[in-house]
Order: structure tokens, then sequence, then C-alpha cells
């Protein structure tokens, strides 16, 4: 059994970097299915505008994220709902451990649009990093578009059946300085929104990464979590 021990120079100063980008909240999420940003992060909102997704004339009260929309297009929610809220406690703490559970969310240029919750803890020498994102489109035809070009850009995975309307997963693997972490992303489409899970993990004593099967279950747990939540219209 692992025990919580002050961490060796050497250790601490591979870390330093993990740290340091957990606290600008975008470590290890370079997801496959990640919309790019000029700052380096994942853009809220960037990659929903870049699809069509508008912020005027369909912005809903909070709360509101499954009423249908009055406007002439399929549209399934109007709002992203409550990120941090969206998955479990006891699948952040199975997955996350040492995280606390209510998460941090992720500001954005629109929370009526893009929604983003992040949790990461070392536990040990156990890294664990999970993002869970919400993108709602201005239709269920842009979501579609949207999902299938993401999905045609990322070979390597498969489908994921009875998650949403589709979903597809992909697990990577990177390493470092000798350092290796492996990294799963899920994209779900339901109507006109996208969820997007990141999850991924790293072991700093043994230098190597968890199983993919740990990984790709992991990530899609979360994401299982999440179009539930976008079904009871958190907002």
């Amino acid at each position: 059994m692992r025990h919580l021990l002050p961490l060796p120079l050497a250790l601490t100063a591979r870390l330093s970097p993990v740290l340091v980008l957990a606290c600008t909240g975008w470590a290890l999420t370079s997801g496959p299915f990640a919309a790019s940003s000029t700052d380096g992060h994942r853009a809220a909102g960037q990659e929903t505008a870049a699809s069509g997704a508008g912020s005027s004339g369909s912005a809903a009260p909070s709360g509101s994220s499954a009423a249908p929309s009055s406007t002439g297009a399929a549209q399934t929610y109007t709002s992203a709902p409550a990120p941090c809220a969206a998955v479990a406690a006891k699948t952040v703490t199975a997955l996350v451990p040492g995280a606390k559970t209510a998460g941090k969310e992720i500001p954005s240029t629109d929370r009526e649009v893009r929604r983003t919750c992040s949790w990461n803890a070392l536990k040990g020498y156990d890294y664990r990093w999970l993002d869970v994102s919400f993108e709602v489109m201005r239709s269920d035809a842009a979501a579609r578009t949207s999902y299938e070009q993401r999905t045609a850009e990322k070979s390597g995975g498969g489908a994921v059946p009875g998650l949403g309307d589709s979903a597809y997963s992909v697990v990577d693997l990177t390493t470092q300085d000798k350092q290796q972490t492996r990294e799963g992303t899920v994209l779900a489409r339901v109507g006109n929104a996208l969820v997007v899970v990141t999850y991924n993990g790293s072991d700093f004593e043994t230098k190597k990464a968890p199983g993919t099967d740990e990984i790709n279950k992991g990530a899609i747990k979360a994401a299982k979590d999440a179009v539930a939540a976008l079904g009871r219209g958190q907002g």
C-alpha cells in the first residue's frame, strides 16, 4: 500500500510543470475533440461559435437547458447544464481519488453555449485528471455535423453503443521525459448538444500510465453521468 510521503526533490521537479498547468486549468487536457484557442486552452464557446452556435437570440434563463426551442431549426437544448453537478460524487471519487467532488468550473465566454468542469488530484504518486464539457449548438443538424467532423479527424477509436444519439471514444498514450500519460476522450451527441469528456492519468513513481481499459471505461462512465445530467436539464 502506498503512503502519501513528502516528495523527493527529483519527483517534485517532475511534478512541478504538471501542478502549474493544473492551476491554470488545462493540464494534460489536449484531447482530440477539444476546441482550439489562441491562449492554449480549449476555447470556452469558440468551437461552438465556429460550428454555428449563437449566443444571441437563443439564450434561456438558468435551469432551462432541457426546454424545447421555439425557433424554426430543430434544437433540443437551449443552454448548457452546470458541468460540476453533472458527474456523480461517487464517480469523481472513483476516477480521481483525492479530488474535491465539487470540481472547478473553467471560466467561459458564454455559459449558455459552453461550460466545462475539471477535477484533478495527486494521491501518493498517482495523478488523475477529469474534464467534462457541454457544448450547445444552434440545431441538432449543426451538432451532428460537428460530431462527424471531429470523429473523422481522429482514428483509432470506436463507437460507444447506447450513449446519447451517437458517441465515440479513443485512448492515446504519450511519453515525455520517460513519463507516460494515457488519455481517454469520449465525444457524445445528444440532440443539439455535444458532451466531451477527457480522462487521463500517470504514475510518477513507476513512470507508467494506467491501462487502456481503465482509462477508457473511466471516460465512458463520466460521459454516461454527463449525458444523464443533460437529460435532467440541470442549469
